[in-house]
């Protein structure tokens, strides 16, 4: 019952709709079977597989709003259900920033759903291990890794007449590779809507690589460098940033897109002229829900357009107050690369750093979106188009807009991390110190 056909998931929606007394009712209902595998030291821990269906109501009186939550699907549990939001609602405080709920909305169609993936069964993630571990064990090299697979679907809908339904599946598979010294580590990390994409014994293979060549890290001194960023090193710094840009943080002046003495850098050049990046729920590569949580249809948006900043999201308040159209946040991005791959961009360095991966990110200063974090698992000096050797790990300071203003050049952009991103290879990345950490 975890997945219920949009029919399926309507009705229910209705009949709540049908108990309600309150001045507005929002409704979302969600379901979803999961899956999972864990391994380390060459051993399956962990397996498991749940399915979940749950509702969500939430009433309105006026500006007064509570919500309730219910796994029961039967008509006295779905009333006293609904009866219970109504409850909160009455002694809920009044929020001067409630918006009405919205009416009919049109939905994009989206890829999102891979039969491929809702069949996974225990044999297949049992194989997807094996053929992580072997290529290991046989290498005297030891592995540690995770996938989880979900199959699953939304549905919301409220007391205006709006509804939505939408089927996804995903698959995630991270991989970690360890020398038995403990002194090579290596990480790859793999994630698709459709199953059949996912090839965990290659991406082991790249894990493995990184681990043997970078036991005889040696030390080099901190410092501004050249560095080529691996999609799973840049990802988290860029999606930093994308939600970062929120209108109201800026027009409140405390954000990178506020303006000194008021206003807001929205139409500004910020970052290299290469630099597009856009969110597109109907792309093939990286296809997202159509709508978000509270309704609003996502379409395509370009955030930024030849390094200009060309969008904002707001709330449907702060939208309301503005007088501009509400845009919602994206949860997965788009960055336009090139064409060239990960080894031709070393092959056209005279001298830099290749890293991974990062981690342990935190902010320093939201204003200028300085971070600070730590390479790890595999970091590497290139010299004359080639990696020459491993290098200990550093801690950096950096901002990812300073980053994309230091842009060299761009590889083809892959998925990772719900998002479609490429190498970055970026002059003058500062790191700030050593790392003894493999």
């Amino acid at each position: 019952m975890a997945i219920l056909t949009k029919e399926e998931a309507k009705q229910i929606i209705d009949k709540v709709l049908a108990f309600s007394k309150a001045d507005e009712m929002s409704v979302n209902l969600n379901g979803s079977r999961t899956g999972n595998i864990r391994y380390a030291r060459n051993s399956v821990s962990t397996s498991g597989e749940t399915n979940n269906l749950s509702l969500s109501i939430t009433a309105v009186y006026g500006k007064r709003s509570g919500t309730a939550t219910i796994n029961e699907f039967d008509d006295a549990s779905l009333e006293k259900t609904v009866r219970r939001a109504e409850e909160i609602a009455r002694l809920a405080p009044e929020n001067p920033e409630y918006v009405p709920m919205l009416g009919p909305q049109k939905y994009l169609e989206t890829p999102t759903y891979f039969e491929s993936t809702a069949k996974i069964d225990p044999a297949f993630r049992a194989q997807a291990a094996f053929d992580s571990i072997d290529p290991c064990s046989k290498k005297n090299l030891t592995a540690a890794g995770y996938m989880e697979d979900t199959a699953g679907f939304s549905a919301i809908g409220n007391s205006k007449g709006l509804f939505g339904y939408n089927k996804a599946t995903s698959v995630d598979f991270s991989i970690t590779v360890r020398t038995n010294d403990g002194l090579g580590s290596g990480y790859a990390k793999r994630d698709f809507n459709d199953a059949a994409q996912l090839n965990t014994r290659s991406a082991t293979e790249v894990a493995m690589q990184k681990a043997l060549t970078s036991t005889t890290a040696r030390a080099l001194e901190p410092g501004k460098y050249t560095v080529i960023l691996e999609p799973a090193a840049s990802i988290d710094l860029l999606q930093n940033m994308m939600r970062s840009m929120d209108a109201r943080n800026a027009d409140e002046g405390r954000s990178f897109l506020s303006k000194r003495g008021g206003g807001t850098r929205l139409g500004e050049k910020l970052f290299d002229e290469r630099v597009n990046i856009y969110s597109d729920p109907t792309s093939v590569d990286n296809p997202d829900s159509p709508f978000a949580g509270d309704g609003r249809p996502q379409e395509k948006v370009m955030w930024v357009e030849n390094g200009v900043v060309k969008n904002m999201f707001y709330s449907r308040y702060w939208a309301q107050e503005k007088g501009v159209k509400a845009v919602p946040s994206p949860s997965g991005i788009i960055m336009a690369g090139g064409t060239q791959s990960l080894a031709d961009m070393i092959r056209n360095t005279e001298k830099g750093i290749l890293v991974t991966r990062l981690w342990y990110i935190r902010a320093v200063d939201p204003q200028t979106l300085l971070y600070t974090g730590l390479t790890r698992d595999g970091t590497f000096y290139i010299e004359n188009g080639k990696i020459k050797h491993p290098v200990k790990n550093f801690r950096f300071n950096e901002s990812p807009v300073i980053m994309l203003n230091n842009l060299e050049a761009m590889g083809k952009p892959v998925r990772v991390n719900g998002s479609m991103v490429p190498p970055l290879k970026i002059r003058d990345f500062t790191f700030t110190s050593l790392s003894d950490a493999v």
